[in-house]
């Protein structure tokens, strides 16, 4: 077994992983909005999220033996569109860029259902840009829209800094 094999963890859909944060973060939410209102409770749980997500970038990351590229993030997605929870249409993978449509979100779906429409925002889409900081933090994300905010497609366009110290 190689040692970038053996780095390898074993990883639940990154959907199941949400859905049980979602139950938790749910209540944690309600008693911050309870105690001091809707815009700090979005900022406590968002700025939370936001380090869980470069934490679990890292993690990703620290399974290779090299500094991660847009291939190796290409190849991440596997964990995210698991159970068809991403319908993806990737428009390009270079060294320099990856670029990809998601047209079905089952996350957003999700946190309807669950009655989280209202911050499943923060609960995921703001993961994003923020775990490419862990991941490789050359990465960086442009996005324009979201179907969580109610868009027919949410737009992912990553790009290579030069320069950027990882």
């Amino acid at each position: 077994m190689s040692e970038a094999t053996s780095k390898k963890k074993e990883r639940l859909p990154v959907i199941e992983q949400r859905r049980i944060e979602a139950n938790v973060l749910a209540s944690v939410y309600d008693e911050i909005e309870a105690r001091h209102g809707r815009d700090e409770a979005r900022k406590i749980i968002g700025d939370a999220v936001t380090r869980a997500a470069i934490r679990q970038g890292e993690s990703f990351a620290e399974e290779l033996d090299r500094p991660a590229d847009f291939f190796d993030f290409a190849d991440s997605l596997k964990y995210w569109t698991a159970n068809g929870a991403l319908e993806i249409e990737v428009l390009e993978t270079t060294e320099k860029s990856f670029a990809y449509n998601v047209t079905r979100c089952r996350y957003a779906e999700m946190y309807r259902d669950m009655g989280l429409g209202d911050i499943g925002d923060i609960l995921s889409c703001n993961r994003d840009g923020a775990f490419c900081q862990g991941f490789n933090p050359k990465m960086t994300l442009t996005r324009n829209q979201t179907i969580m905010s109610g868009a027919s497609h949410c737009d992912f366009r990553y790009s290579m800094e030069e320069g950027a110290e990882k």
